[in-house]
């Protein structure tokens, strides 16, 4: 694995531009059915969605870390990010927290909902342009969802990088999110490595924060390659501390990306809520490379 990933080839692959992200939104509303959800901790849930139509089904493609909008007629509508693999047509995986009105209808639901979805929107995790390089993933929490379509996309084409390593921190052991996946990325040659804040009494893997796992995988005999790339996704808080521990080791900062979409709420630029100056979140991300964040005034 020899292929260096420039900043300019990052530039011009599948790194979303402006217009990507939604400056104009035209996209028109596609209906679907909810095919079946799945209860992955206490208060998240994960809903598998079909398109309805087969030129929607044909039509609809999205990159990773992109985001759509969820409507639930007489309800409300939401922006959510697209936790499946960009690669199966026509299906669509989300991963949603019980939090608000529409939220909380939807956890009471099950099989059989017809919603409309509109999108994708929004920049993506530059998967491609990392093809020869290691892949570093790091979530925490609920961060893992955004994530977990560039993981998969990452290793379903696994010949075509480096080492892959996952790092995941939550809160306790039952908060870990789609524990039923672990055993087929390990499969699929990434190397996984877990920590909880508290542990319980069944727990017998590291205790503390996220950043700890950093440290144990940044040894000595260890170090970053030139060509590695990270892709971090979480609370606000995390960012600063896994970001720049990686900058210490030697990682670029256009080699990191995050993901901003917990500041995200009407997803349409019309709220402010993810207003950071002249920026919105839903519009010109939710993906950032670190350098874009670290000159985005209290993005962090």
């Amino acid at each position: 694995m020899d292929k260096l990933c420039t900043r300019d080839a990052l530039q011009h692959a599948d790194y979303g531009t402006c217009a990507e992200a939604g400056r104009e939104r035209t996209e028109p509303w596609i209906r679907a059915e909810i095919t079946s959800v799945y209860s992955l901790t206490e208060t998240e849930k994960l809903y598998r969605l079909k398109l309805l139509g087969e030129d929607a089904r044909e039509r609809f493609s999205f990159k990773p870390g992109q985001f759509l909008m969820l409507e639930v007629p007489g309800i409300g509508q939401a922006p959510f990010s697209i936790a499946s693999s960009p690669s199966i047509n026509g299906h669509l995986e989300l991963c949603i927290r019980k939090a608000g009105a529409l939220t909380s209808f939807l956890a009471r639901v099950s099989r059989g909902l017809q919603v409309g979805v509109s999108g994708p929107f929004g920049t993506s995790f530059p998967v491609k342009a990392m093809q020869g390089a290691d892949i570093l993933f790091i979530a925490g929490g609920l961060g893992i969802v955004p994530l977990r379509s560039a993981l998969l996309a990452v290793l379903e084409n696994r010949n075509h990088y480096g080492s892959v390593d996952f790092l995941y921190g939550a809160k306790t052991p039952a908060s870990l999110l789609f524990a039923g996946d672990h055993d087929s990325w390990r499969r699929s040659d990434a190397t996984l490595r877990f920590i909880v804040d508290h542990p319980g009494d069944n727990w017998s893997g590291p205790v503390g924060i996220i950043t700890e796992l950093l440290e144990n995988l940044l040894t000595p005999a260890r170090p970053l390659e030139v060509n590695t790339f990270a892709i971090v996704c979480g609370p606000p808080v995390m960012f600063t501390a896994i970001c720049d521990r990686l900058t210490a080791a030697g990682l670029p900062m256009h080699h990191m990306f995050v993901s901003l979409e917990r500041r995200m709420h009407c997803g349409q630029g019309k709220c402010c809520r993810c207003s950071i100056g002249s920026t919105y979140t839903c519009l010109d991300g939710p993906v950032f490379d670190y350098w874009s964040v670290m000159n985005l005034k209290e993005a962090i």
